[in-house]
């Protein structure tokens, strides 16, 4: 896989785009400033370059150093300064944030394995310090087969069932749903799609 996306951003343009999420943009509005945050797959940049010009300082974790370069392009040509956003190629298999370490977790179309997604899940959350939150869209199961994006393999979608018991005794559930959202995210994301969507925030 870690060679797939590697291609797949090293081809010309932006796959998903440099404007944020709407449902990341939604829940930042209500973030207190200069938060401490870690963007996991951020991918080519366009969520975590958009939170660092909001005032945050990032660490942006991917495993395809393709998709980072893209990232730091975008930070450059935004003018950020390089202190506010930093990137790590990392994979989620192997590495472990420092626990109590961030304000915010992003998972933004961040899809996993199902044998990798709960233990990644479970030490993400850890790297919250108490009252932090992680902010996660995915696409759900019964997006397979629609052309707007996301994995083929079922084992790689969420239910909002399977998100909560990646984070039962670690996160408060804030918000969970699943439905349906109109995509408009460069050209891999286009057109109605099924998405799960949680927010939890890690007890005080």
């Amino acid at each position: 896989m870690q060679g797939f996306w590697n291609e797949r951003f090293a081809a010309p343009g932006y796959k998903y785009g440099t404007a944020p999420n709407a449902f990341l943009v939604e829940q930042a509005a209500t973030w207190p400033a200069a938060q401490t945050v870690l963007a996991v797959g951020d991918g080519e940049g366009r969520n975590g370059v958009w939170l660092a010009e909001q005032g945050h300082q990032i660490l942006a974790v991917d495993y395809a150093q393709a998709g980072l370069d893209k990232a730091l392009a975008l930070a450059k040509a935004r003018r950020l300064e390089p202190s506010r956003y930093a990137t790590l190629c990392a994979d989620l298999a192997t590495w472990r944030p420092a626990p109590d370490s961030a304000d915010a977790v992003v998972l933004i179309y961040c899809h996993l394995a199902s044998a990798l997604r709960r233990p990644a899940h479970q030490h993400l959350a850890q790297s919250l310090k108490p009252g932090g939150r992680l902010v996660l869209e995915a696409f759900h199961p019964t997006q397979k087969g629609r052309p707007s994006g996301g994995p083929q393999d079922v084992d790689m979608l969420y239910t909002l069932a399977d998100l909560r018991a990646d984070f039962a005794g670690e996160l408060d559930e804030v918000l969970g749903w699943e439905g349906e959202v109109l995509l408009d995210e460069g050209p891999g994301h286009q057109g109605p799609g099924l998405v799960t969507r949680f927010v939890g925030i890690r007890p005080e």
